[in-house]
């Protein structure tokens, strides 16, 4: 006899996790695009969701209804973690001081390669290379 689908999830049976995806992973995916509001956003949160309910498979009891509330727990969960991560961000940033003007190098690059022809030049004898104009 074969056990029930919840003891198989918190057993880890990968063919289980995959009918979990396979039936409900578009209600997950549209519970986090109502919640975010961004298709790519939504995307990456049920990829979070089922690595996280992988990870948590133990605490599912092994009798029981659908699995359904489980996930959108948890991907209300990860939304919100994600609100909180991208909100910490933004105020780190804030924080940050403006970054300055970076200098123009292509006066030095330009004077690099002069030294480099000057260098070849007087290796072969031919004796400096002056540089016309300023």
């Amino acid at each position: 006899m074969e056990p029930p689908f919840r003891a198989r999830v918190r057993a880890g049976d990968e063919n289980s996790f995959r009918v979990l995806f396979q039936g409900h992973g578009r209600a997950v995916y549209n519970h986090c695009f109502r919640l975010t509001g961004d298709w790519s956003v939504a995307e990456d949160c049920v990829s979070l969701v089922f690595l996280e309910a992988w990870r948590m498979r133990e605490k599912v009891e092994p009798h029981g209804g659908s699995l359904l509330p489980w996930l959108l727990g948890i991907a209300t969960n990860v939304v919100h973690h994600r609100r909180r991560t991208a909100r910490r961000h933004r105020t780190l940033m804030e924080r940050m001081p403006p970054p300055g003007l970076l200098p123009d190098f292509a006066d030095e690059v330009v004077g690099r390669l002069e030294d480099q022809e000057q260098i070849a030049a007087g290796a072969q004898g031919a004796g400096p290379v002056v540089a016309a104009g300023p």
